[in-house]
């Protein structure tokens, strides 16, 4: 992800006004690769400017989105995520904590067709074309399997 400074030039470059506000959610992105929802990136900003608007949040959140500099991910909880790196890759999802993790490479290539082909495996659809596929791997995290073999 880019600098807080070059989100904000970018921001500015496409025609968007740069606001303290605004400033304050490209800082709380800076080095989160926790994938954040908006109401996370909302609390981590409103301890230094109690002003700040829910709404703000979403707003620029999307904004970086429609500019290519966050990927949004539905994981079908209700509440979107967002997702700083941009290289490809999958997510790892934790049924007990929620936690999201970036799972890289394809851990599925020995019984999985190539990328190449996962337009083969789309519906038949006059028309349809594949733009991106998207793996969520759902489980328990090293953590919550720990804690889940302490429990008496």
């Amino acid at each position: 992800m880019h600098t807080p400074t070059e989100l904000a030039n970018r921001y500015r470059a496409s025609g968007r006004k740069v606001t303290p506000q605004r400033l304050a959610v490209f800082a709380a992105l800076q080095g989160d690769c926790t994938h954040p929802s908006a109401e996370r990136v909302f609390e981590a900003v409103r301890g230094d400017m109690p002003t700040i608007s829910l709404r703000t949040v979403y707003q620029t959140l999307n904004d970086l989105a429609d500019l290519g500099e966050l990927g949004r991910i539905d994981l079908g909880t209700g509440a979107t995520r967002f997702d700083p790196n941009l290289a490809a890759h999958h997510h790892s999802v934790c049924n007990d904590c929620g936690t999201i993790a970036d799972v890289f490479g394809d851990p599925t290539a020995d019984t999985s067709p190539q990328i190449e082909d996962i337009g083969a495996l789309a519906p038949d659809v006059d028309g349809f074309v594949v733009s991106s596929t998207e793996i969520i791997f759902r489980g328990l995290c090293r953590s919550c399997q720990e804690a889940s073999t302490h429990t008496p």
